[in-house]
């Protein structure tokens, strides 16, 4: 879990309000920025996708708070006071008071030695910064230290020296092999065919369950043939059993529920 202040601007809503042109903010041109800064980079960041996913999960609660709008696929109007109207948002929503957040349900130990894009691997690749010497930070600095020795066994980490040089697009690679995992199971236990989503590819199928993975909740759609896991929202708490269209694009998710073209919900 992570406590946090709300009365502060958000970093997210920022980033948001400095790419908007025209009032547009657009996923596709987020990802080509953060693609072009993570090729920059010397060691591995965080995920372009991941990046751009975090900020429309952002984008979604303003959406339901009426600060934003979202025009299309990727493309969102944005206020040129958003971050103001974020931080009003989020003092008058929280009262003043603080946001707890679920970041894995798995413990630190069980996070050291997992495939699985977690918290502990964003962690890694932020160099843990923030973490305090004692108590649970000690924890999770030796955690840290047993994470990069498990990367290193996989081949997606190699220390020189002091340092530990990360696989870049680090949390993609391990979110991918874990779904693979997960579906090759899936697969054998159902008899269907695991159809793997691609970037910008649109998927549909039955709601049949939930799958909780390192990497998070994703949802399995039955398409009679086989099935897709896509990533899990709020969204979907009382659709199981019903059919749906999930389109996953730059790792955000947009879904459309029955046969209503345009029912769009991300």
């Amino acid at each position: 879990m992570e406590v946090k202040g709300a009365a502060g601007v958000r970093a997210a809503d920022r980033t948001i309000a400095a790419l908007a042109v025209d009032g547009l903010y657009r996923t596709d041109q987020h990802l080509a920025v953060a693609e072009a800064q993570a090729q920059g980079q010397n060691m591995s960041g965080r995920d372009p996708a991941e990046v751009v996913a975090t900020h429309v999960r952002q984008l979604e609660a303003l959406r339901r708070a009426g600060i934003v709008e979202r025009l299309g696929e990727g493309v969102w109007e944005v206020p040129a006071d958003l971050p103001e109207q974020g931080r009003r948002h989020d003092t008058q929503h929280l009262g003043g008071g603080v946001v707890v957040e679920l970041k894995s349900h798995l413990s630190i130990e069980r996070q050291a030695r997992v495939i699985g894009a977690t918290w502990l691997d964003q962690q890694l690749i932020g160099g843990g910064e923030g973490l305090g010497e004692l108590g649970f930070g000690s924890e999770v600095r030796q955690a840290l230290q047993q994470h990069a020795d498990f990367l290193e066994e996989q081949g997606l980490a190699e220390r020189r020296g002091q340092r530990v040089i990360l696989a870049r697009n680090l949390l993609r690679t391990l979110r991918s092999r874990e779904l693979a995992t997960a579906a090759q199971t899936i697969a054998t236990d159902t008899g269907l065919e695991h159809h793997s989503v691609g970037d910008g590819q649109r998927v549909s199928g039955v709601y049949r369950r939930s799958v909780m993975l390192a990497s998070g909740l994703y949802a399995m759609l039955d398409d009679g043939k086989g099935f897709s896991l896509v990533p899990w929202k709020p969204v979907l708490e009382q659709r199981l059993g019903q059919s749906m269209t999930a389109v996953v694009r730059g790792g955000s998710v947009s879904w459309s529920f029955g046969r209503q073209r345009g029912m769009g919900v991300g």
